[in-house]
Formats: structure tokens, sequence, C-alpha cells
């Protein structure tokens, strides 16, 4: 008996696994980001195990890879260890690493042997109710219950059923019905996710919501990139409480994007800013914006060679690290094909259904630019819409729609953000925003002097 309990004991943790699953965080930052993703301190069954991941995810957190000299200096730093032993144990797992490809196997058989050990508490639970219990059937239903829950731990997909699915709806018009009363005694605006930056499309959408895929085309040259541009000064940097934005792009450099930001946060015309033709006192405005910059919460990353995986693997960092709310990628058309074999539109159409995936896991709402042909329509795959949550078109408003849109008479507008489909709302509709090309800055339209108030 003695020797059956032990065998059953060796099959409740894998040492290696745990090892191996601890090397590759410290040796490689892509087995870091699946591990954080996937596993908790619990998933360890050896206690010194468990405080190594700790710090791991401590390390990484604070934005340090968790290399084994960043280990040994945060343990000596914390006097964590209390032997040399401890350190050599933590020198044989760093170097007990092989490579990332096994990654996901030693994730599972951690996952796996945890529900052993589950199991293991439950049947040992029930067996000591055995000789206590009077009413069989209450035990065996109580087992049934907890066995099922435990069988389907860590499954994906959970089933509604139509009385919890009509007591969450209930509660959520009850949450809705009161936030909107509150608002509106305050003459607050309603969102249910991020600042848009325009008063009517919020009004449309509610904002950008976590798990929404927005797709906002443009023609070459209409004003993508300023549009993102500003979308992220109105989240990461002006917002009275900004949330973290990843700006992934294909196209400018660093120096690129930081004169755009000068433009941006300074109303300084761009093209003086580029030459350097500005004065003294522009100069100390700008110093003021960049102050902002310094102080938001926008995170910015050049990829020229951008691929799904990377785009995937890069947002999973940025949401372990900084937990970011929205990612923009800039822009669509300018990533890497994933095959040679596929063409333009089944790679536009799989790479919107990644970040639709992505925007899901990581519960964020992700921004793609992607490029309209001249007639508006959307190039490449028109099968992109259909992953969106919401399409927007930026198109300038034509001097025919200037002079008979009785909506244009009263204010200055110079763009359409027009809304090609609205999952959550109104769709066919067209918003008027000005955009100040000198400056890159993009707002609601302003009342003309004299027009109706």
């Amino acid at each position: 008996m003695a020797v059956a309990r032990e065998n059953v004991e060796n099959k409740l943790y894998d040492a290696e696994a745990e090892k191996r699953v601890l090397s590759a965080m410290m040796n490689s930052e892509e087995c870091c980001i699946e591990a954080l993703n996937n596993l908790v301190n619990e998933h360890f069954y050896l206690p010194k195990h468990q405080f190594i991941f700790d710090i791991i995810c401590s390390l990484y957190r604070n934005g340090i890879h968790a290399s084994y000299f960043e280990l040994v200096k945060e343990a000596r730093k914390n006097s964590l260890f209390q032997s040399s032993k401890d350190f050599e144990e933590l020198r044989e797992i760093a170097e007990f690493f092989v490579d990332e490809g096994n990654i996901d196997y030693w994730i599972k058989e951690l996952k796996d042997r945890y529900r052993l050990r589950r199991f293991y508490q439950f049947l040992q639970k029930y067996m000591k109710l055995i000789p206590e219990t009077d009413d069989v059937q209450e035990l065996l239903m109580n087992a049934e219950d907890e066995l099922t829950n435990l069988v389907s731990l860590e499954m994906d997909e959970q089933g509604d059923t139509p009385q919890e699915l009509a007591t969450y709806g209930l509660e959520e018009i009850e949450r809705r019905r009161q936030r909107y009363l509150e608002a509106k005694a305050k003459g607050e605006v309603i969102l249910d996710g991020l600042d848009t930056g325009y008063q009517m499309l919020n009004n449309c959408c509610l904002g950008y919501k976590p798990g929404d895929l927005i797709i906002l085309g443009a023609r070459t040259g209409h004003g993508k990139t300023a549009w993102s541009m500003n979308l992220a000064a109105t989240v990461a940097v002006l917002a009275k409480n900004p949330e973290p934005v990843l700006y992934l792009n294909t196209e400018m450099s660093k120096q690129q994007i930081v004169l755009r930001w000068a433009s941006l946060l300074s109303t300084v015309e761009q093209q003086r800013i580029r030459h350097g033709n500005i004065t003294e006192q522009e100069f100390i405005t700008i110093s003021h914006g960049y102050n902002k910059l310094y102080n938001s919460k926008f995170y910015s990353q050049a990829v020229p060679k951008l691929t799904p995986e990377k785009c995937v693997s890069i947002a999973r960092k940025y949401k372990v690290q900084k937990d970011i709310k929205l990612l923009i990628v800039d822009y669509v058309g300018r990533m890497e094909k994933l095959s040679d074999n596929l063409q333009e539109f089944q790679m536009l159409e799989m790479i919107m259904r990644t970040l639709k995936i992505l925007a899901q896991t990581l519960n964020i709402a992700v921004v793609a630019l992607v490029q309209l042909n001249e007639d508006g329509s959307l190039q490449g795959a028109k099968r992109m819409k259909n992953e969106a949550d919401l399409m927007l078109k930026l198109e300038p408003i034509t001097p025919e729609e200037a002079n008979e849109n009785p909506e244009l008479q009263d204010i200055v507008a110079n763009y359409w953000i027009r809304i090609d489909k609205n999952r959550d709302g109104p769709g066919g509709v067209d918003i008027p925003i000005l955009f100040d090309k000198s400056t890159m800055i993009m707002s609601d339209p302003r009342k003309k002097e004299g027009g109706a108030s």
C-alpha cells in the first residue's frame, strides 16, 4: 500500500517539467511571455519553484528580463536565498534550457500534473467523507458536481443557461440605466470603452471596447497615421486618466514620430518644426508638449518587417509589462506574408482574423489601419470587414458636399469619418471632423462665426 501511495504521489508533479519551464523563462523572452500568459504560482508543486516563478514574474512585469544574473541580484538584494545550495540549484535550473520549441509541451505537462493533484485531493476528500455520510445520494451529487468542474478546468468554452443569460441581462440593463442617470446628472459622456476623440463617434459606438477590432481605412496620403496618433493622444496622453497604448508602425522612424508629436501637442505647424523655424516661445510650448508625452502612457515600436506572429508576441509582452488597453497597427498592408503560397486577399483576411483573436484574448481594443482604393473600397480583401466590429473610412469632404449638405452649412469641417460597419450600433453614418494638416490635429468641427447655435 505504501509503495502504491508513493507511486501515485510521484505522478502528482514533474520536477523536470517545472525546471524546464523556469529555465525557458530565464533564457527566452518568448517563453517567458508564453508562461506568464498560461501559468500561475500553484501550477508549480515544489515551493522553491513557486518562489522562483514569482521572482521571474515580478522582474518581467517591471520590464527586466529575468536572466540567471538578474535573479541572483534580486535574491541577494532581498536576502531571498538562504544558502549556497540555493544558488547552485538556481544555476542548475538556468542551464536546463533546451530550446524554445518545447515550451508548449512543458507548460501542458505542468497543467496536467496540477489537474492530477486537484483530482487526488478530490479523491482524498470523498474517501474521508464516505464513513461519515448517511445521505449517499447527496454525497454522490456533490461529488458529481465537483468532478464535473474539475474535468472542465481550464476549458475555453463555457455554456450559458437561459437562467444565467436572463439574470445577467437584467443586471446589465440596470447597470447601464443607473450609469446613464448618474452621467446625465453630472453632464458626463457615457462610454463602454476608450474615448474615440470625436463626440458623434462616441455617441454611435460608445468608445473602442475591449475585445473589439476596429478597422480604419483611407487612401494613400489621406491621414491614416495622423488619425492613429490623434487617437493615441486622446487615450494615452491628454486624457484625464490616461490608458496605456501600444503603437506598432511599419513605416515611420523614431525621428518622424517625435516630430509629429511636437505638432500634435503644441499646435505649431509641422513644416516649420521640420525646418527648425520656430520662435523661442514656440520652443517653450513644444517643450511643455513633450513633458506631457514624457508623463504619458504611449509606447511605440517600429517594426518594418512586421508579421502576424511578431505582432501577437509584442502585444502580449506589452500587455504583461504595461497592461495596454489599445493596440494600433499602422498599417496592415505592409505586414509580411504568412506564406508565399497565399494570395493577397487571403493573407489580409488571415491577418485580420489574427488581430481579432488577439483583441479577444488580451481583452484590449485593436485598431488596424488599411489602405482604400481610389473608389473608396477596401484594398485587398473585402472579407477583412467581416472580422471587424467597427469599420471606419476617413475621406475628405468634396466641394460639392460642402456646398450642398445642410449638415455642413454652419460648421467648419473638411473630412468625414464614415461608419461603414458597426456591430454594436448604427452604421451608414457620416461624421464630419476638422483635419488641420499643418499640425496633423484632428478634432470635432467648430461652429462658423455667425452660424446657428
